[in-house]
């Protein structure tokens, strides 16, 4: 039997379910008791391996407090379909992946809570200058 590809989408949702959690500081095991599940059926949604319905998506946006169109906010676009007028780019995948990481999110905390302007720019400056080159 062959391996059933989840969806992008799916994969997507996942993937902000995770990185909601992360930032909440909530562990799968904990999300999984308020939904009345397993952290394995949470590990599942996270990866796209599982769909998450309709009421569940509603109950887990109450959970982690945020409307349930964040999780979709950015999605891929389905095959065929047209952006609209206004609507926003799909977040790169490199962006949504690193942003639902332990360690992009522990960066992003951190780097958010550097109140001086400069100091911010001088590490952006230094990351940039000790990133690999692409040539």
């Amino acid at each position: 039997m062959a391996k059933k590809i989840p969806d992008p989408v799916d994969k997507y949702v996942g993937s902000r379910i995770r990185m909601q959690r992360l930032l909440r500081s909530m562990s799968q095991e904990k999300l999984g008791d308020a939904l009345g599940l397993t952290f394995q059926q949470v590990q599942k949604y996270e990866k796209g391996t599982n769909r998450v319905g309709a009421s569940r998506l509603q109950h887990i946006s109450s959970i982690l407090k945020v409307p349930p169109a964040f999780f979709f906010d950015g999605a891929p676009m389905a095959a065929g379909e047209k952006r609209t007028t206004g609507a926003r780019e799909s977040v790169p995948n490199y962006v949504a992946e690193f942003l639902s990481s332990s360690d992009g999110l522990a960066l992003v905390k951190a780097f958010t809570q550097i109140s001086n302007p400069k100091l911010r720019r001088s590490i952006v400056d230094f990351v940039e200058q000790i990133k690999p080159d692409n040539h």
